[in-house]
């Protein structure tokens, strides 16, 4: 039996790849395309089982409450969900404890990939900066994928009980060393012509090493969605990260 799916956010760039990539599958199932000012009980009308939401900050809580409150796993790609909103959807969860929802900083298999290795290598050089270049269009800076990699990079390093990096900038105009996540700084890049891009940049005494990903096309991220529609809904509560999905070990 396919599992229906709706998408929220369907005439978007990733909307539209989504819907274009779940419509060539055997065992998932488009029932609702919703997007501005479409009414989320379309949702309910239509059967949905698993909804993936590309929409905007702005309306990506309401939407994942609806969803969830009415028994819907959900596969979030939009950005700009932060721990104080990952906590409120904790609590919508609790509530319907059989509905699963996946929050993704990235759906390509290879940035998932870029982000463990990064974090991996950071526990042997002294220093890791990162760099993350998206499209004029993008909302949000630093980017989720460049968030999540800095926090997975100040983890590993904790553990292996690193110490501070050094950096001896006692004078900068402001922005100029980027936002700092933990011990990591982030520099955000936005040009017309990108897609989605990041390098994680190590260096230590006589070498550096760079770990980079570039999204060419958004079709590159279609097998990671897919994965989440698949799985969401056998993964109660809340999952964080694309990397659960995958059998990393």
């Amino acid at each position: 039996m396919s599992i229906k799916v709706a998408v929220l956010g369907a005439k978007g760039r990733m909307g539209v790849e989504s819907v274009k990539a779940i419509s060539r599958t055997s065992d998932l199932e488009i029932v609702a395309q919703l997007d501005l000012g479409d009414s989320l009980d379309l949702l309910v009308s239509s059967g949905a089982q698993v909804v993936v939401d590309f929409t905007h900050p702005d309306s990506v809580m309401g939407n994942l409450e609806f969803a969830i409150n009415n028994g819907m796993s959900v596969v979030v790609g939009t950005t700009g969900i932060d721990s104080t909103k990952l906590e409120k959807i904790k609590t919508w969860l609790a509530a319907n404890p059989k509905v699963g929802a996946l929050v993704a900083p990235n759906f390509g298999l290879g940035a998932v990939l870029m982000m463990q290795f990064a974090a991996q290598a950071s526990k042997y050089f002294e220093t890791v900066e990162i760099v993350e270049l998206h499209h004029t269009a993008k909302a949000d800076a630093p980017s989720g994928t460049a968030a999540r990699t800095a926090e997975l990079i100040n983890d590993a390093r904790k553990s292996v009980k690193r110490a501070p990096m050094p950096d001896a900038t006692t004078s900068e105009l402001d922005g100029a060393r980027g936002a700092k996540i933990g011990d990591v700084h982030i520099h955000s890049v936005r040009l017309r012509g990108l897609v989605a891009h990041q390098e994680v940049i190590l260096g230590d005494t006589g070498e550096t090493l760079s770990i980079r990903h570039d999204s060419i096309d958004r079709t590159g991220f279609m097998p990671g969605v897919l994965l989440a529609i698949r799985e969401v809904g056998k993964n109660p509560g809340l999952t964080f990260g694309l990397e659960h999905y995958m059998d990393l070990n």
